[in-house]
């Protein structure tokens, strides 16, 4: 199965068993100004989880394009894009653990017939101190199903070792962790005002065995390791309690909240750790390929940040949103002026976007038509910012290259954002790229001179009034 064919497959699913399909959500919150894209399938549906009655009933499903820049460093290994899709189904106080986790292995195993052998999840380890007991609900269902499918189901409890990563598993298909497994909107559950809800989440990772452990990630490898053997496919929060006066009590009506990357299950249909060679990103990768002539394979990194990161500016242009030097426009700029500059690394001395862009608006034009509906109005405005930017990036390199035998200071960093456009992350990531020192005080810095020019900005305004 493809991306798309599981996409489709996916909805059905959840629709043979009563989940009405909601639209999706744009990259921008609507009602939301605290939060600059939707990076999940839940944000829109966060008052719904809440309490208030959803028009559609108490079963919903979709597919949600998402925009994570926290990830932008990240981009360029095997599994972290900042665009992707998730998946999500959701129990408004409906179903809950009994059918959500059944229903979700036998989605993976049945219809997209990943090896059962290799899926391995986690569950909530409990909270003493807030007296919130281990999720072993959750641990019975999974255990049973590996067991029904003839698989080894031991449980191990990692506890708060899921961030040193020095303890491993131990080839445990269950394995407990702490904070990592409790989902609430504070982040941790003593940081929870009274009245919020929370509860335990099981996560379901598939196992690459052929990838080595990298010790550099902890002595042994877990689920939770970062060094690539386990690839998370989703996550199923289960809302279950609410924070009281003097601890937690049970919620009145428990909710379940499911997200799964698409690309990475798509991925792993095909037997392959990299998220980029699944059929939603790897025809844009042959493309970038024909047009530098440099292979993917010893050009990696590149073509992954050039690929994922216009695919992701094409939703957000589709979404309305136009490169700019403020809030999700900032964003927008960055993401194309990064790829820009990572192509010109590929050889790319010219405009070539224009080129890129219907190859992606073809592969999403079944599920998502708007974007090649706004296609000519998405090409001109990434072509727009792509002339803007080419016109200065050669002298922005030249004069960050000067600048290698000093510290470069937040004041550099700010006449190269406003002298020759560079985002002013852009310049850090060049500088350490080049191996030139940057001021531990740059942040400060460049803010306190972006300060100082709005100020002269407003007053030169008020002498024109």
């Amino acid at each position: 199965m493809d991306a798309r064919d599981i996409r489709s497959a996916y909805l059905q699913f959840y629709a043979a068993r009563g989940h009405h399909l909601i639209d999706r959500a744009d990259l921008v919150p609507r009602d939301d100004p605290t939060t600059l894209f939707n990076g999940s399938g839940m944000q829109q549906l966060l008052p719904y989880l809440l309490g208030t009655e959803h028009p559609a009933g108490t079963r919903l499903t979709d597919s949600q394009p998402c925009v994570r820049v926290q990830d932008i460093e990240e981009v360029g290994d095997n599994r972290h894009t900042t665009f992707f899709e998730m998946l999500g189904n959701w129990s408004l106080g409906d179903y809950f653990k009994s059918e959500q986790i059944p229903w979700f292995w036998e989605f993976l195993t049945e219809v997209v017939h990943l090896d059962p052998s290799r899926i391995y999840v986690s569950c909530f380890s409990g909270d003493e101190t807030n007296h919130i007991p281990k999720d072993t609900e959750s641990a019975d269902i999974w255990a049973d199903l590996f067991a029904r499918a003839g698989i080894d189901n031991a449980r191990v409890d990692l506890g708060t070792e899921e961030h040193g990563g020095h303890v491993g598993n131990g080839g445990a298909r269950i394995a407990f962790y702490g904070g990592k497994n409790w989902w609430c909107r504070a982040g941790a559950a003593e940081a929870m005002p009274v009245g919020e809800p929370g509860g335990p989440d099981s996560e379901v990772f598939y196992l690459y065995p052929d990838i080595s452990h990298d010790p550099a990630y902890g002595e042994q490898c877990h689920q939770n390791c970062d060094c690539g053997r386990y690839i998370e496919l989703g996550n199923s929060v289960f809302m279950q309690y609410v924070r009281t006066d003097d601890g937690f009590g049970p919620l009145p009506r428990r909710n379940v909240d499911y997200g799964g990357g698409l690309e990475r299950i798509a991925a792993a249909a095909i037997d392959s750790p990299d998220v980029f060679r699944s059929s939603l990103l790897w025809p844009i990768v042959e493309q970038v390929q024909t047009l530098t002539g440099k292979s993917y394979d010893t050009h990696t990194r590149s073509m992954r940040v050039v690929v994922d990161h216009l695919r992701g500016a094409v939703f957000l242009a589709v979404d309305g949103v136009r490169p700019s030097n403020k809030e999700q426009g900032y964003v927008m700029r960055r993401l194309v002026r990064r790829a820009i500059r990572f192509a010109f690394d590929l050889g790319v001395q010219e405009n070539f976007l224009q080129k890129i862009v219907p190859t992606i608006a073809h592969l999403y034009s079944d599920a998502y038509p708007e974007v090649t509906e706004r296609l000519d109005d998405v090409v001109a405005a990434l072509v727009k910012e792509e002339k803007a930017f080419r016109q200065t990036l050669r002298r922005g390199l030249r004069e960050l290259i000067r600048m290698s035998d000093q510290v470069v200071s937040g004041d550099e960093l700010f006449v190269l954002y406003d002298t020759y456009g560079f985002p002013v992350e852009l310049s850090v990531e060049e500088a350490h790229a080049n191996s030139i020192s940057v001021s531990e005080q740059w942040r400060t810095e460049f803010d306190a001179r972006m300060r100082a020019q709005r100020e002269r900005s407003r007053a030169a305004n008020k002498m024109h009034l």
